[in-house]
C-alpha cells in the first residue's frame, strides 16, 4: 500500500499536503540541495564549510537526506568524504538502492566542478527549510486555535516555543573577530612586546618556552585547577600573547563567559585603567593617546572568539575545521571542557564516558588540524580536603582518567596565596604574594617543571616572573587585595558599577 506521506521519493509532511491539495508548492530547491552534496564530494573544503550548518531534515528530497546522512556520519567518524565512501556507508545503511544507486550519487558530482558558492548554497537550502518549518507551524497553530478545549495561554506558549526551536535550531552563531568585539566593547588594548622564537607557538612565558619549545603542533594540553585559581586569566593572557605579538591565529571558545566580557578583560588587563576610569571615561589626554594606540593592535591581531553555550564536540570540530581552513588559525582554545558536550548518538552514558568522548575527539581534532588544542578543566574537591600543600595531583582530574590519558601535556596553575601561606614550602621560603606556579605534572615528549609566574589579580593576568610592573599597574587601587584573583571586572563592571578594593572572593564567586 502506498504510503500517503511520500510522493515520488519526496517526504512530505500534513501541511506540505494541504498545500499540494491547493495547489501550491512547498518551498524548495532541490538543483542547489543536489550541487551541494555533489560538491561535499568532491571537494573536502566543501565538507568544512557546509556541514555545521546544514542537516538531514534540511533537504527536500529524501534521497538527498540519506545522502546527507551517509556524509555526516563519514564526517563525524572523521572518514574521508567522496563518491566511493558515501556509497559504500549507503550500503552499509541500506539505503543505496533508496537514493538511485551508485548512478544518483555519480550525477550528482557530475553537476558541479567544485566547491565555490557552496555555503551561499547551503543557506538557501536552509532558507527553504526554515520556511517549510514555518508553513508546517502555522497550519498547527491554526488547527489547534481551533480547539475550544485548549487554553489560549497554552497555546501562546506552545506557539513561541516552536518558533524558537526553529530558530535555535537553524541559525548558527558564528565567530566573532577581534575586531568586531573591540568596536562593541568600545575599549582599547596595550603594547606589543618582543618574544623569543620557538619550534611551536609561543606562549610568551619565558620558561614555559624552553620546556615546550612553545606548543607543539598536534598536542592537546590540559590546564586543570580550582576555580578561582586563574585558568581563564591565564589562557586569555596566552592568546594575546599568540595573536598580538606572534600574530598567529587563536580560536577562543568560551562556555562560560560572553565574548564582550572576555575582550573587555583583554582590554582592561592591557591598559591597566581602572574600572572606574572606564565607567566615567576620566582618562589623561596621554592615557586616550596610548589607549588609541594599543586598540589598534588588537584590531589587527587574528583572535576569534566563538561564545556559543553548551557547544558539542561536533560543532567545535566544524567551526575549528572553517577558522583553520579560512583564517589560518593555529592553536585552539577551550574554556571549559565540562561545559561542552558529547551531542548526538555520543551523548548516552554516564558523565564520565560523556567526558572520555569529548577528550579523545580534542585529540582527534589536534592531530587532523595538527595544530594545539589546549582545554581548561575543573579539579574535584579533593584538593581542598587535602591537609598541608594544596598542589594538585593527576588523580584530581576531575570526572574522567581519560582526560589524563589523552593528554600529552597536564598541567595545573597553583597558587597558595589563594589558601592564605605566605611562604613558598621550598628552601628559601621565599613569599608567595603576586605569585602562581604551572606545574607540568604530564610531559609526553619532554620534562616535568614547576614554572614560577607573577599573577595581577587585579589586572586578570599572569607575566613571567622577572618582568617589572608597569606603570599602569601602580595605579590601581587594589594592589593590596590578594585575593582579587580573576575579578578583572566583566563588560556589566567595567561600565557599570566600581568595584570594591577590600572585597574578598570566595571560592565559587569567581567564575574561572
Amino acid at each position: 500500500m502506498e504510503n500517503p506521506n511520500f510522493v515520488k521519493g519526496y517526504q512530505v509532511d500534513k501541511s506540505t499536503l494541504i498545500s499540494l491539495e491547493k495547489g501550491k508548492i512547498p518551498p524548495q530547491a532541490i538543483d542547489l540541495e543536489e550541487v551541494v552534496l555533489g560538491a561535499m564530494m568532491i571537494d573536502k573544503k566543501g565538507v568544512d564549510d557546509v556541514i555545521d550548518i546544514l542537516h538531514p531534515e534540511a533537504f527536500y528530497k529524501q534521497a538527498n537526506q540519506f545522502v546527507f546522512e551517509a556524509i555526516f556520519k563519514l564526517f563525524e567518524n572523521s572518514e574521508p568524504v567522496d563518491l566511493l565512501t558515501v556509497s559504500h556507508q549507503l550500503k552499509k545503511d541500506e539505503k543505496l538502492k533508496l537514493v538511485g544507486g551508485d548512478f544518483y550519487l555519480i550525477s550528482l558530482t557530475q553537476k558541479v566542478s567544485s566547491s565555490a558558492h557552496i555555503e551561499f548554497h547551503a543557506r538557501i537550502i536552509l532558507q527553504k527549510f526554515i520556511q517549510r518549518s514555518l508553513i508546517k507551524i502555522s497550519s498547527e497553530i491554526i488547527e489547534e486555535a481551533y480547539d475550544e478545549t485548549k487554553d489560549v495561554f497554552d497555546l501562546l506558549d506552545n506557539a513561541e516555543a516552536k518558533l524558537y526551536e526553529v530558530t535555535q535550531g537553524n541559525i548558527k552563531k558564528s565567530s566573532e573577530s577581534a575586531r568586531d568585539l573591540v568596536h562593541l566593547a568600545k575599549k582599547k588594548i596595550e603594547e606589543i612586546s618582543q618574544q623569543d622564537g620557538t619550534s611551536g607557538i609561543p606562549t610568551g612565558f619565558t620558561k614555559l618556552d624552553a620546556l615546550t619549545s612553545g606548543w607543539q603542533p598536534s598536542d592537546l594540553i590540559i590546564i586543570a585547577a580550582r576555580p578561582g585559581m586563574g585558568k581563564t586569566a591565564l589562557t586569555l593572557t596566552m592568546a594575546r600573547n599568540i595573536a598580538v605579538e606572534a600574530n598567529k591565529g587563536v580560536a577562543f571558545f568560551s562556555l562560560e563567559m560572553s565574548s564582550i566580557q572576555l575582550i573587555t578583560r583583554l582590554i582592561s588587563s592591557e591598559t591597566g585603567l581602572s574600572s572606574e576610569k572606564l565607567r566615567t571615561g576620566k582618562l589623561e589626554k596621554h592615557e586616550w593617546e596610548q589607549l588609541n594606540v594599543k586598540v589598534k593592535n588588537l584590531e589587527k591581531a587574528p583572535l576569534f572568539i566563538d561564545d556559543t553555550p553548551s557547544l558539542s564536540i561536533f560543532d567545535l570540530r566544524a567551526k575549528s575545521r572553517r577558522l583553520a581552513s579560512q583564517h589560518d588559525v593555529k592553536i585552539i582554545m577551550i574554556d571549559y571542557l565540562q561545559l561542552m558536550t558529547a551531542g548526538g548518538s555520543n551523548g548516552s552514558g554516564n558523565r564520565e564516558q560523556e567526558i572520555s568522548t569529548i577528550s579523545r575527539n580534542l585529540k582527534a581534532l589536534a592531530k587532523e588540524l595538527e595544530v594545539p588544542v589546549i582545554a581548561l578543566s575543573q579539579l574535584s574537591r579533593a584538593v581542598e580536603s587535602r591537609g598541608g600543600s594544596k598542589r594538585p595531583l593527576l588523580s584530581d582530574l576531575r570526572e574522567s582518567g581519560a582526560i589524563e590519558q589523552d593528554a600529552d601535556i597536564v598541567s595545573f596553575i597553583y597558587r597558595p596565596e589563594y589558601y592564605k601561606m605566605d611562604e613558598w614550602d621550598d628552601d628559601e621560603r621565599s613569599p608567595t604574594e603576586g605569585q602562581g606556579e604551572l606545574i607540568i605534572a604530564k610531559h609526553r615528549n619532554g620534562g616535568l617543571e614547576n614554572i614560577r609566574l607573577k599573577f595581577i589579580g587585579h589586572l586578570g593576568k599572569f607575566e613571567n616572573l622577572d618582568d617589572f610592573s608597569t606603570p599602569f599597574e601602580m595605579q590601581s587601587s587594589m594592589n593590596d587585595n590578594p585575593f582579587a584573583t580573576d575579578s578583572l571586572p566583566s563588560a556589566e563592571d567595567a561600565f557599570g558599577s566600581t568595584m570594591n578594593s577590600s572585597q574578598g572572593f570566595n571560592d565559587d564567586d569567581v567564575p574561572f
